[in-house]
């Protein structure tokens, strides 16, 4: 494969904001305004859960004589329950969770529902597994700059979502089993107003059973506005038909700010993209990660958050992750015949000076060529492919193309 060169990551969890006053505003990063030592008389915490469903003051704890009545719920199938419904202006600070069933499969059919403002349209409908990043595998003991689940047996957030005049969160039991037992807590600090540079927290789920070969895996549809983009986290299971061949050839492409047919970032392929090389195993850290790297089961997930890396666009925004492959040329020519879908784009015999672009050196042999070099072969395979995008938009509601 490859080489590459890794980029060192240093920072803090920030949320994002615009700079006021300006036509056309520029993107900036904002610290949480309450320091440790500090008090403030506008910025009051509230707790809900099944024990204060209001978040009411005074209200906690009163089923069973203030003796824990009421610590968790059952949701029947087909079925929502709302974990927060807030009036006013505040910030979503932390989410917690757990259900008794943590199955994959009911990861994928339990989705959480984020509405701000009144928007008729949720700023997120993601499924819980997927939003908390454990799409795929068991639930792996996790922390990172988002999201954790300190032992494996919860899911908690840490991502900081402003809101002006409302906050509705909702969870949706999409499945055909009742869950018999969900935990909670939503805490949220209330306040008298958000500055007016203050973002919406958005999140976008798309899955593809199969992708199509040699087009790219939306990671997130084309999304205007300005705002910032905050990370993806992508759950692949793939395709038994290419055997154990390396999958993760795909580069990350950003589209900012009118870009078309190419974007202004991109990446070198995903164990690139997280900051690993050469391959991706299993590892978990603040920005970057791979929390499931199983080629017996070919489960593979991977994150990367960029937080001390910040994405900021001024007018819009398309993330797309091509489903790219690679091989060793011999192995490449049996998938070949045995009528895998697969599309070669490169060769490379080693050294930058022998390297062949399928499509775009003239004269050309093919793969199967006598004549063509033995070497690695990179091409366009299909995959089940799911992603979560993470971005923060000026706007409460979700409308991304697609959608």
């Amino acid at each position: 494969m490859k080489p590459i060169r890794p980029m060192m990551l240093a920072g803090a969890c920030a949320a994002a904001a615009i700079t006021a006053g300006t036509a056309k505003p520029a993107v900036a990063q904002v610290q949480d305004p309450v320091p440790l030592s500090s008090y403030r008389d506008d910025t009051h915490m509230r707790w809900f859960s099944f024990e204060n469903a209001d978040g009411a003051k005074g209200r906690g704890g009163m089923e069973n004589r203030g003796a824990k009545g009421h610590a968790f719920d059952s949701l029947p199938a087909g079925q929502s329950v709302t974990l927060a419904h807030v009036n006013g202006a505040g910030t979503v600070r932390r989410i917690w969770m757990t259900i008794d069933d943590r199955s994959p499969e009911r990861r994928r059919n339990l989705w959480i529902e984020m509405y701000w403002d009144g928007a008729s349209k949720p700023a997120v409908s993601v499924p819980l597994g997927d939003f908390f990043m454990q799409g795929e595998g068991p639930v792996k003991p996790m922390e990172n700059a988002l999201v954790a689940s300190p032992e494996g047996r919860s899911f908690e957030s840490f991502i900081p979502m402003p809101f002006r005049k409302s906050a509705k969160i909702v969870l949706v039991n999409k499945g055909n089993k009742d869950l018999t037992a969900v935990f909670y807590d939503v805490d949220i600090t209330k306040q008298d107003s958000q500055p007016d540079d203050a973002l919406y927290f958005h999140a976008y789920w798309h899955r593809q059973n199969r992708t199509k070969l040699g087009e790219p895996f939306q990671v997130l549809p084309h999304v205007t506005g300005h705002g910032r983009y905050l990370g993806t986290y992508v759950a692949e299971v793939t395709n038994p038909d290419y055997g154990n061949s390396w999958f993760g050839e795909g580069e990350l492409k950003v589209y900012l700010d009118g870009d078309d047919r190419y974007p202004t970032l991109v990446g070198t392929g995903t164990e690139d993209l997280i900051g690993a090389g050469y391959g991706q195993g299993e590892f978990i850290n603040r920005y970057t990660g791979a929390p499931v790297a199983n080629l017996r089961s070919r489960q593979q997930t991977f994150y990367r958050l960029h937080i001390p890396d910040p994405i900021y666009f001024a007018d819009d925004i398309r993330v797309d992750l091509p489903q790219i492959g690679g091989a060793p040329r011999q192995d490449f020519l049996r998938m070949q015949k045995a009528g895998v879908p697969i599309k070669p784009i490169t060769v490379d015999p080693g050294g930058r000076a022998k390297f062949i672009k399928l499509f775009e050196q003239k004269n050309t042999k093919p793969v199967g060529d006598p004549e063509t070099p033995n070497g690695w072969v990179n091409f366009f395979r299909e995959d089940d492919v799911a992603a979560v995008a993470y971005y923060y938009l000026d706007r409460p509601g979700g409308d991304v193309e697609g959608s």
